[in-house]
């Protein structure tokens, strides 16, 4: 099974890369989870439309070779990152071939508050809908950074540790179950 996962920060050094770390290291066997890169994508302009960009083709190219998608958002101003909703702009464009449709995807961030990313979460989830996606519902993946003891390097503690093989655990089920 192939998961693709999207790091909503470009930050190197982010919670939120520390938490695709977490994620990359709880994958079971025969799980491979690689990272769509968005970092090279430029803002989208529909200029581009007739003559996309190597990184939004490449992007395209590795959503649609996935079994699913986890999204890993950071929370900017109670909502996700820009540079995510440049890469869910480039992932549907040219009108009409939306790379997500009918994937199975999940949510989850991280940050050092108790809500760890929720109200991004929710702005995200809103957008995912109109993909057509089908998004996993629980468990939810709002990750308290401080208690789950998360570093930009992927270390949690035992309890962190729990809750995102868990979460992963759950995805590759719900993957299973709607592919």
């Amino acid at each position: 099974m192939k998961i693709v996962y999207i790091v909503g920060s470009l930050a190197k050094e982010s919670l939120n890369r520390g938490l695709a770390k977490a994620l990359v290291a709880a994958s079971p066997e025969g799980v491979e989870f690689v990272e769509a890169p968005i970092n090279e994508l430029p803002v989208y302009n529909r200029d581009f439309d007739g003559d996309f960009p190597k990184a939004a083709l490449d992007l395209k190219a590795v959503i649609e070779s996935a079994d699913g998608v986890v999204f890993i958002t950071p929370e900017h101003n109670r909502m996700y990152s820009a540079a995510l909703a440049n890469a869910l702009e480039w992932s549907s464009r040219p009108w009409g071939s939306m790379s997500l449709f009918g994937k199975p995807v999940a949510t989850i961030g991280t940050s050092p508050s108790g809500v760890g990313t929720a109200s991004a979460q929710q702005h995200l989830r809103t957008t995912l809908a109109f993909f057509n996606t089908k998004i996993m519902g629980q468990p939810e993946g709002y990750i308290d950074a401080n208690k789950a003891g998360l570093t930009p390097a992927g270390e949690l503690n035992e309890g962190g540790r729990k809750i995102i093989e868990d979460f992963v655990g759950a995805f590759v089920d719900y993957v299973k179950a709607n592919s």
